[in-house]
C-alpha cells in the first residue's frame, strides 16, 4: 500500500466539471493498493496517518496533528502510484492490485479512516478525476507498508 499525503489548505476533487469531494484544513491522500495488501496494511497507514503532526503550535513547530486542528481528508485512490518505469517510456501498473481487490480496500481503508472521528471526503473509485488543490507548507509525505 502506498500513500502520498499533502498537507493542504483546501483541496477537492472533480468528475465531468462536478465537485465530489471536498475539505478544507486536512490531508489530501492519494491512494494505491498492491495486490497482496488488507487490513495489517490498512490499520497500520490510518494509524500513522491521523496520528502524523504536521500542524504548527503556538511556537511555529509542527506539534499538532489532525484532530487538533479539526482537520478533514481528501482520499482519492490512485493505481499509478504502483506504476513500473524502469524499463521503456511507458509505464506498467502490474505491480497495482486489480480493480476487483483495490476497491474494497479503497472503501474499507476510508471507512477505518473516518471511524477514527475525522471526517473524510473521497473521489470515485476508478473514475477520471481532476484534482484541485493548495499545498500547505508545502507538506508532503509518502507512506509505504
Amino acid at each position: 500500500m502506498r500513500v502520498v499525503l499533502q498537507k493542504v489548505n483546501y483541496a477537492s476533487v472533480s468528475i465531468n466539471d462536478e465537485v465530489v469531494g471536498a475539505i478544507k484544513r486536512g490531508y489530501m491522500l492519494l491512494v494505491g493498493f498492491a495486490p497482496d495488501d488488507g487490513d495489517e496494511e490498512l490499520d497500520y497507514l490510518v494509524h500513522k496517518i491521523v496520528n502524523l503532526r504536521v500542524f504548527e503550535d503556538e511556537n511555529g513547530k509542527m506539534n499538532k496533528g489532525l484532530r487538533d486542528v479539526d482537520g478533514a481528508i481528501l482520499s482519492i485512490s490512485q493505481f499509478t502510484l504502483y506504476a513500473d518505469t524502469k524499463h521503456g517510456n511507458r509505464p506498467g501498473f502490474t505491480g497495482a492490485a486489480r480493480p476487483e481487490i483495490a476497491e474494497p480496500l479503497y472503501n474499507r481503508f476510508n471507512e477505518k479512516l473516518a471511524a477514527t472521528g475525522v471526517h473524510v471526503e473521497t473521489g470515485h473509485f476508478g473514475a477520471d478525476m481532476k484534482v484541485n488543490l493548495e499545498n500547505d507548507g508545502p507538506t508532503t509525505i509518502i507512506y509505504e507498508k
